[in-house]
């Protein structure tokens, strides 16, 4: 039987991936993400740190992009390519993060909510629509003022932010999976909450959770863009939102420095598409509503 359920499921996998690869904006966009992904990586091993410590810079502030600086210099006289490429790390790690424990905690919400109803569902509920009516972005920038600043807070203060909305379609859908037959039998035949949770709910539950994911991510860059570029990050640290804060307080714009805005901005933007473009794809490969539309 175990042999036969695992030549099923990577029956499904195939499948899925055809489905997918079906999909040119997916498509494109997982090859951004890999291209992005891999640029991060390589940075340690291809690029000298030396070059984003100030006091070891060696060009002029303010140059514009030449054979020696493909990107300009900095008001420092760091290279906006190397600080660009760096920034990449820090964005897509905040990104990840905040996006794994928002997920995390909203499909334990959604979850408990759906499964246990009653009492539990409402208590649930009500603390989400607490959060759901404070602004986000707001409420992350007061944890952020009020905690150490550091990644581990931009962190935490996107991730307690941004779950509500993945606990009302996490619940939804657990709603709708365990109003069908088959949960009644397993309730039937003995099966306690973790049975049917974990045998039933959680499989059903989660192409929908990996799809927001994806979505959620690109929201999650955004947020650590926009903390940091309110000057709420870690000032340790580069990423794309801290050199827009750096460019907007030593002046870029009066310096006609386009080059150090530019790049960055770029930054978040491919990542946010790619991230995009992906989601909607899985969206529509895993919702059998959207494959019946298409």
């Amino acid at each position: 039987m175990t042999t036969i359920a695992w030549q099923r499921r990577r029956a499904a996998a195939r499948a899925t991936w055809r489905e997918f690869a079906s999909q040119r904006g997916g498509v494109a966009g997982l090859v951004g993400l890999g291209v992005i992904a891999v640029l991060a990586l390589l940075a340690p091993l291809v690029t000298d740190t030396a070059g984003l410590d100030v006091t070891r810079v060696t060009a002029a502030p303010w140059e514009p992009p030449s054979t020696g600086h493909w990107l300009g210099t900095d008001h420092n006289g760091r290279s906006v390519l190397l600080l660009t490429w760096w920034g990449t790390r820090i964005s897509l790690v905040v990104g990840l993060a905040a996006t794994v424990l928002s997920v995390l905690i909203g499909t334990v919400v959604g979850i408990a909510a759906a499964h246990f109803g009653g009492w539990v569902s409402a208590l649930l509920m009500r603390f989400t629509d607490f959060f759901l009516v404070l602004p986000s972005l707001v409420l992350a920038i007061a944890l952020s003022t009020v905690l150490p600043r550091g990644l581990a807070t931009i962190v935490l203060a996107i991730g307690v932010t941004a779950w509500p909305g993945t606990a009302r379609l996490v619940r939804a859908q657990t709603l709708a999976v365990e109003a069908r037959p088959f949960i009644e039998r397993a309730r039937a035949l003995g099966g306690g909450h973790a049975h049917v949770v974990g045998r039933h709910v959680l499989p059903a539950v989660l192409p929908l959770v990996f799809v927001n994911t994806t979505l959620t991510v690109a929201s999650a860059i955004v947020a650590e863009s926009t903390l940091s570029f309110l000057g709420l990050g870690d000032p340790t640290r580069v990423s794309w939102g801290s050199m827009l804060h750096a460019a907007n307080m030593h002046g870029a714009v009066s310096q006609r420095a386009w080059w150090f805005l530019i790049p960055p901005g770029l930054g978040v933007v491919c990542v946010v598409l790619a991230f995009t473009l992906v989601g909607r794809a899985l969206e529509t490969v895993l919702n059998p509503r959207l494959k019946g539309e298409r």
